[in-house]
């Protein structure tokens, strides 16, 4: 049963949320208890239970709410510049302490929640962008765009996730420069 917004504090949910935050980055995503959250913004567990149906979704509302990171309308401009940003943004994401300790709680107790929420739509705008390459002629016109967002975004998440090698802008522009090289057939 969804919570009911009538009987939802405004100050009490703000406090959970910050707590929430405050927490995971001092303690980790191991660390985090949700008796914890609950004493530190001074609400009963019951409260935090009845709001959110797991610390994954706690944590992610709590993130999309106190950390900056609204999308930037699209300009127009080069496609290798708007997939390196776009690779870029991901690794800037993924390399904050306190997206990384939500982020690696999704990934061992809310697998769904992490690839609906946080994945899906940075795949989706880059999905839309190798569209718009496509009606433009800059990469061909029967490319698997799906596939192609994929190859673009699974070695950052796969870097983040194992920690195999450093996520900087040199892994951006080697990763755009070597995948463009394949979606547009050159050497």
């Amino acid at each position: 049963m969804p919570p009911d917004a009538a009987r939802r504090s405004e100050q009490s949910r703000r406090a959970t949320l910050a707590a929430a935050l405050e927490l995971v980055e001092a303690l980790g995503h191991t660390g985090l208890t949700i008796e914890a959250v609950a004493a530190r913004a001074g609400v009963g567990k019951q409260t935090i239970y009845r709001w959110w149906p797991s610390k994954g979704a706690l944590l992610f509302e709590a993130f999309l709410e106190f950390e900056p990171g609204g999308q930037e309308p699209p300009r127009p401009s080069a496609l290798a510049d708007d997939l390196r940003r776009a690779v870029a943004d991901a690794i800037d994401e993924v390399t904050q302490r306190r997206f990384d300790q939500v982020c690696r709680l999704l990934v061992h107790e809310e697998r769904a929640d992490l690839l609906a929420l946080l994945m899906a739509p940075r795949r989706l705008a880059v999905e839309e962008r190798l569209r718009r390459a496509q009606l433009l002629g800059e990469i061909s016109a029967d490319l698997d765009v799906v596939a192609a967002a994929e190859l673009l975004l699974g070695p950052v998440y796969q870097r983040w996730l194992l920690r195999s090698a450093p996520l900087c802008d040199s892994f951006a522009d080697t990763l755009v420069e070597l995948v463009l090289r394949s979606l547009r057939g050159g050497p």
